[in-house]
């Protein structure tokens, strides 16, 4: 391995698939290799650290290509490292995983990002197995099978494709069984993120930022991974897991390294209610309370009276209960002929908001319903527009009355970055009846 990148291929191709059909590009290799930037969090795991990067130096990906980036989140004493690995370390504030990583791609120099663990180490064709979609599609976050072997007592110098496979552990049913049934990912919906690894993770430089960094108040384990991947998701992400690229992590899976019933339950709820705050998908948190990001943002046109505003909102509420409405400033009073404010009637409810402040809401939210004014029995239909949009991974479906007019756009926020990428997305109709 090399710590400067000493050969410039150009840069990876741009291919647009639709959806999430990284199928497409099955038996397409890069004309040209990218730069590959390894970044590794490490701490405390001097052993498991030393096993990795002597897999990372048996890699069959050109070595010239690749550099690799350890960073050390604190280790009462800084791990030894060669002097081809660039070492960077940030104090010991307790677990500051998504800051290390945020710290490792500050200091990149390669086209593509590769997330690796200091505990899982990979087999020889990894990196060239894990970087080929990234390489073709600007948008692809591939994600690699980790499988867990007890390497106690094995020294780093054996080939891990021997060690691993001989000291094998049990994988995780759950995820392993996800694979299975989303076809590599390939069926993978905006619910998928909870099965994006941040332990062995690849994308494009480019596409990470435009995502944006690991959020870094993440300070518990696990869960940062999933919260960048959910907004991956949002901004047009290609799901898909790699599993030909394979990387061993020493020790068994997380739920089996807590002994305590009662300990995996309390951590795990720390999590999700950490995620359900910050993502937008449906599932992703309580059914009725908001204590997050809205999935849906409804935009309202305008009505012809606060009354008929309040009758339309309240309907658009009880068909979408997880949704913001956003309403104009100001609508006609009936009773003497003077503009309100809406927030004389709406104060109380905060899952109303004027149009002064809905940018925030718009930005966050994943799917957007547009209903220029209010039509009776009109919110049944939307309900079951939100959930197809999602569902068929549409751009965007109009809901038309039966001579044609379009009664309300639903449309996908993701599908909309998508097309501004260059990736036409798909979009439908829904009679109305």
């Amino acid at each position: 391995m090399t710590g400067a990148l000493e050969v410039a291929l150009g840069h990876p191709p741009n291919i647009a698939v639709p959806g999430n059909r990284w199928d497409l590009l099955d038996g397409i290799a890069p004309a040209e290799l990218a730069s590959v930037s390894v970044i590794v969090p490490h701490y405390r795991q001097q052993a498991e650290l030393d096993r990795t990067l002597a897999a990372l130096a048996r890699q069959t990906y050109p070595t010239e290509l690749v550099e690799v980036i350890v960073v050390d989140d604190g280790s009462p004493e800084p791990p030894r490292v060669a002097t081809s690995v660039k070492l960077l370390t940030q104090p010991d504030r307790g677990f500051r995983v998504s800051a290390a990583r945020n710290l490792g791609v500050r200091h990149a120099a390669g086209d593509l990002l590769c997330f690796l663990d200091a505990d899982s180490s990979p087999e020889p064709r990894y990196l060239e197995e894990l970087t080929r979609l990234p390489s073709l599609a600007p948008d692809v976050v591939t994600v690699a099978t980790r499988r867990h072997a007890d390497f106690t007592g094995v020294p780093p110098s054996v080939p891990v494709e021997q060690a691993g496979p001989a000291h094998e552990l049990p994988m995780p049913a759950w995820l392993t069984d996800e694979y299975v049934r989303t076809a590599d990912l390939l069926t993978a919906d905006d619910r998928s993120y909870r099965f994006v690894i941040g332990a062995v993770l690849c994308c494009r430089r480019s596409f990470f930022d435009i995502v944006g960094g690991f959020d870094e108040t993440f300070t518990h384990y696990g869960g940062e991974d999933w919260e960048w991947a959910s907004r991956a998701w949002s901004h047009g992400a290609v799901f898909a897991h790699e599993g030909r690229a394979v990387a061993w992590h020493d020790g068994p899976e997380w739920s089996t390294r807590v002994r305590s019933h009662a300990e995996r339950i309390a951590r795990k709820n720390v999590e999700t209610l950490r995620l359900a705050r910050s993502v937008a998908a449906t599932g992703s948190g309580p059914a009725a309370l908001r204590i997050g990001a809205p999935q849906v943002a409804v935009r309202l046109g305008g009505a012809d009276s606060m009354a008929a505003l309040v009758v339309g909102v309240d309907q658009l509420l009880q068909a979408l209960p997880g949704a913001t409405v956003i309403v104009p400033l100001a609508v006609h009073v009936e009773s003497d002929s003077r503009l309100a404010s809406v927030y004389e009637v709406f104060a109380g409810d905060e899952r109303v908001v004027a149009r002064d402040a809905a940018q925030p809401i718009i930005h966050l939210a994943g799917v957007i319903v547009d209903v220029p004014v209010p039509v009776r029995g009109l919110a049944s239909h939307l309900e079951s527009a939100v959930q197809r949009l999602s569902r068929d991974d549409l751009g965007s479906i109009d809901v038309i009355d039966p001579v044609g007019a379009t009664l309300a756009t639903v449309t996908s926020t993701r599908a909309v970055r998508r097309e501004a990428g260059g990736r036409s997305p798909s979009s439908a109709t829904k009679p109305w009846s």
